[in-house]
């Protein structure tokens, strides 16, 4: 492992100088398939609302969680228990539970056989703030891949009918804390890599995500100072851009022995391309030094449905 920074990149840039902004952040895209966002504009008390809310569910009795459980959902809206989710060809449990919360559509709207609805939970006061949170990182991931649509030379706009009404997940995610024994050879998240476009994660207060330094093979710890945003590009985007921008290995490891009492929480955002949108490899990221990786177009849904499989949710 080594102590590599990944600096952070102001969201200021993208309002004094935007092309200065999309080439910082396409560069550490292409360099470690990760970036740190500093001045990312979400107001704090958006974030600890929802925080507070996570933390409040996850305390409930496990028979009260385990109500809000799809049976066949594939993990998709609601709770997740704990020991359910695996990293892919991974042969041990992930040590973790979480919730769910998509996107709300109106009744009618096309995508809702494929995007189901949001569960609440009764016993969680103004369970809204987290939908609140939803939205806030919605409309900054849109923003982010502006940028990324000026590094890749296309239109600032290429990628806003992609991502409209798309199936976006926000994750919130608890790793209880391990006084208890921990199965052999789990960690709290094992090797892997996001399926979807963009994720977009708000810092945990515990130390534990690494992700791999690609030109030197070396875990790097990112702990991003306080108040910034970490973003890594998902498989759906690596697809897209024939690994112009790829989609890094990270995990969670399990905490160092004083920090073994103490649970992790985090709230990935999962920004999806809409479920009908034929992922097809752009052709200005394709050249003889790097050829079409990926000749056969798929659809967002099909691709989505493909790699649940994988880790085992469905």
């Amino acid at each position: 492992m080594t102590d590599q920074i990944i600096p952070p990149v102001s969201m200021t840039l993208d309002d004094t100088n935007p092309d200065v902004f999309a080439a910082e952040l396409g560069e550490e895209f292409r360099r470690f398939g990760f970036a740190v966002i500093s001045d990312h504009g979400i107001e704090q008390q958006i974030i600890d609302d929802a925080l507070d809310r996570a933390k409040a569910f996850f305390a409930l009795p496990v028979e009260i969680k385990q109500k809000y459980h799809v049976e066949g959902g594939a993990g998709q809206r609601g709770y997740t228990p704990f020991g359910r989710e695996a990293a892919k060809d991974a042969a041990q449990i992930d040590l973790k539970e979480f919730w769910h919360v998509g996107r709300d559509l109106p009744a009618g709207h096309p995508n809702a056989t494929v995007m189901p609805q949001n569960l609440t939970p009764e016993e969680i006061e103004d369970w809204q703030a987290v939908t609140r949170l939803f939205d806030a990182l919605d409309e900054l991931g849109l923003r982010l891949l502006r940028a990324v649509a000026r590094d890749l030379g296309l239109d600032q706009h290429f990628f806003d009918d992609t991502v409209k009404d798309g199936n976006s997940i926000l994750r919130l995610l608890h790793y209880p804390a391990q006084e208890a024994t921990v199965p052999e050879g789990s960690i709290r998240a094992a090797a892997h890599e996001d399926i979807n476009t963009i994720t977009l994660l708000l810092g945990a207060e515990e130390a534990g995500l690494q992700v791999i330094d690609r030109r030197t093979g070396d875990w790097i710890d990112v702990n991003p100072p306080p108040g910034c945003l970490v973003i890594n590009v998902g498989d759906m985007l690596q697809r897209l851009t024939n690994n112009v921008f790829p989609s890094t290995t990270h995990r969670v490891v399990n905490p160092a022995p004083e920090r073994q009492k103490f649970a992790r929480y985090s709230v990935p955002f999962f920004l999806h391309f809409r479920p009908d949108y034929e992922i097809c490899t752009l052709e200005n990221c394709v050249s003889e030094e790097n050829p079409d990786q990926y000749p056969d177009p798929i659809s967002a849904q099909d691709y989505l449905l493909q790699r649940l499989r994988e880790i085992r949710l469905l």
